[in-house]
């Protein structure tokens, strides 16, 4: 990685919003004057989230109703389909809850959180996530998750202490070629990843490009056996649409969108992306093979009970045999999605230090790459807001499925020191998990502890 992350700025700010949205007179150095700079700062954020998450703080306070077409105007129509009573219904709720004091601020790249603070001091997170065209594709307001403070491993290690969770951690720096671990727990266990085998899809490709199997000004044509379900928005694309595989790329990494991530792996080959398993050190290929496509852990895991039973109890060649049948159509749907599966080995099973492997190799294919196209769609988005003064660039990777969270990064100091930061969970229930928003925490607090390193390493 060459070039610098631009700072984005995650300090906290307070500030105090009425039911109305009407301008206050703040005294200065009060609570209430920080309100003013908390909205100027919105304000003047012109980003498409920025202007996105001005409109849906503005939606708490602003004159009701609010119409459908402006409602339209704003949202993905997948999102209105979702509430059969009408959006408005479930906003008039969230607003008599206030009227709120915005508390925090967090915006990076097409994900964004505010932190609301009622009337009687309790806290909502209102979540914010656009496609890219610019429209909400999620807004939700929820209780707070409260994030432990992390000033020690021994801190981290408290806060992944949740019953009925499964959990696996790893910090480590790599400094010429050398691997030193800070911090582990339980790091070489497997785990459920969800998306963090897109990881592999893009190795593979990044090899085929190298070879000149593939040209990232080549296209991927949507068609309806390899559409799958979001996240994401390429799975809202004609059939038929043809898009580059530089942009899908882009979309698979930077936005986790599955559609594209099925659309890459179908170019290249099942063999291709299992070849890249093997090549980028993961401790047991037989894990992922064979390897899964979004669309398949979709059918299998919450489709037909007959093809569930089909896969968990046939050896890797009936798998293979089996997943050849799903060359069609999904059945499934966003709202079939429940019961936890990935106990049946539908997701993709890395251990912390499999994950370290893959971004490690990752961080060298973007730095032979000379046109800078790999590293450009590795450091999109960072998944949390980046100090540049600290570091010079950061790859990231979340994944998620029911019972299933992981995040993992790894960021390079302007030493050109690496550093690697893995966190994992897994359980046979989904409200042990969450939304990710603590596990997601937890590793912010980590990279802005000092204890990886970068201008604030710690000795030892």
């Amino acid at each position: 990685m060459r070039t610098a992350i631009p700072a984005q700025s995650a300090a906290a700010v307070s500030g105090r919003v009425g039911r109305r949205g009407a301008m206050m007179i703040d005294v200065p150095g009060s609570v209430e004057s920080a309100s003013g700079a908390a909205e100027s700062a919105l304000a003047r954020d012109d980003t498409p989230l920025g202007v996105q998450a001005r409109w849906a703080l503005d939606l708490l306070t602003g004159v009701r109703p609010v119409s459908q077409e402006t409602l339209a105007g704003h949202f993905v129509s997948a999102f209105l389909d979702k509430h059969p009573q009408g959006f408005p219904a479930v906003l008039d709720a969230w607003r008599d809850q206030g009227p709120f004091r915005l508390a925090e601020t967090r915006l990076v790249a097409h994900k964004g959180w505010l932190t609301l603070e009622g009337p009687t001091g309790t806290r909502h997170a209102l979540s914010v996530i656009i496609d890219s065209t610019g429209l909400i594709r999620i807004l939700q307001m929820q209780p707070e998750t409260v994030v432990p403070e992390v000033h020690s491993w021994a801190d981290v290690d408290e806060a992944l202490r949740i019953p009925g969770v499964d959990s696996s951690f790893l910090a480590a720096r790599i400094e010429r070629g050398r691997r030193t671990v800070l911090h582990e727990l339980a790091a070489e266990r497997p785990m459920p990843t969800g998306s963090a085998y897109k990881l592999y899809v893009m190795r593979a490709l990044v090899h085929a490009v190298d070879h000149g199997e593939l040209g990232w000004d080549d296209e991927v044509v949507i068609r309806p056996e390899l559409r799958s379900l979001p996240t994401g928005d390429m799975q809202d694309l004609a059939d038929g649409t043809r898009v580059t595989v530089r942009e899908t790329a882009r979309k698979m990494i930077a936005m986790s969108d599955n559609t594209a991530a099925d659309l890459i792996a179908d170019r290249l080959g099942r063999d291709a992306v299992e070849r890249a398993v093997r090549a980028s050190g993961h401790h047991d290929p037989s894990l992922l093979s064979p390897f899964l496509a979004s669309r398949e852990v979709f059918e299998l895991g919450w489709g037909d009970p007959v093809l569930r039973k089909v896969w968990t109890e046939g050896d890797e060649s009936a798998r293979r045999r089996l997943l050849g049948q799903l060359a069609r159509p999904l059945t499934v749907r966003s709202s079939d999605l429940g019961p936890t599966v990935h106990q049946l080995g539908l997701d993709w099973r890395m251990s912390a230090y499999d994950v370290c492997e893959v971004l490690t190799a990752l961080a060298q294919d973007s730095a032979r790459d000379a046109t800078g196209t790999v590293e450009s769609i590795l450091t999109e988005y960072p998944g949390i807001a980046i100090d540049s003064e600290i570091w010079a660039g950061a790859i990231f990777k979340g994944g998620s499925c029911p019972g299933v969270m992981m995040f993992c990064w790894l960021l390079e100091d302007h030493e050109g020191v690496r550093h690697v930061l893995v966190l994992q969970q897994a359980s046979d229930e989904q409200r042990l998990i969450g939304d990710g928003l603590l596990l997601r925490g937890i590793g912010a607090r980590v990279i802005d502890s000092g204890l990886l390193g970068g201008a604030k390493r710690t000795a030892g």
